[in-house]
């Protein structure tokens, strides 16, 4: 599968991590004291179609705090890897979202940032917009204070303000905006993404 990268917009849109997804088919019935207790790790059942391309999405959680692993590649066999983004902190559910049956706001601090190249093909790196980073390949680089491409400093977006739901083992997100921006309630998406993460 061959990555293009045909304009600024396309290129945000993959670095920003903003999926292609539909809103969930079901109603889930998780509880809102259920995801102020998970515990253990949600993954993807498989890579997914990220605009274009693919990744992975890895969250572990305990005792009130989160950790993501996405990991982005240029084909759905994640052979064709690009980079490693990761973050954590504490997290809250501030209550049910009227307007999106099953679901609950959720906000995800992210006390730090990091990325890690996964290409030393120049012609990706730079498309991606991730030359300018000081990023080493297969080195996890901390980007809290700079940001990176579509990734904002910490002191500038510090938390996630996403949808969140759950049903049995399956765990639920919104459906991220093209500019990756939910550092504030009122960017908080409006639909959740289907697929789910499953609980390992």
């Amino acid at each position: 599968m061959t990555m293009k990268f045909a304009t600024t917009a396309a290129l945000a849109a993959i670095v920003s991590l903003a999926a292609m997804g539909t809103a969930a088919a079901q109603t889930p019935r998780g509880t809102q004291h259920a995801l102020e207790t998970l515990s253990g790790v949600y993954a993807s059942a498989a890579p997914e179609s990220w605009y274009g391309s693919w990744g992975t999405r890895h969250f572990a959680f305990e005792n009130g705090r989160w950790e993501l692993n996405f990991t982005h590649a240029l084909d759905p066999n994640m052979e064709k890897k690009t980079f490693r983004f990761r973050t954590f902190g504490p997290y809250r559910i501030a209550g049910p979202v009227g307007s999106v049956p099953g679901s609950f706001h959720g906000v995800f601090g992210e006390a730090q940032k990091f990325v890690t190249l996964l290409t030393d093909d120049p012609a990706i790196v730079a498309a991606m917009g991730l030359a300018a980073c000081g990023l080493k390949l297969n080195v996890e680089t901390d980007i809290s204070l700079t940001g990176c491409g579509n990734w904002k400093p910490v002191a500038q977006c510090g938390e996630d303000h996403d949808l969140v739901a759950l049903d049995g083992n399956r765990l639920w997100f919104g459906v991220r905006p093209r500019d990756n921006d939910m550092c504030t309630p009122d960017k908080r998406p409006t639909a959740l993404l289907e697929p789910p993460v499953v609980k390992r």
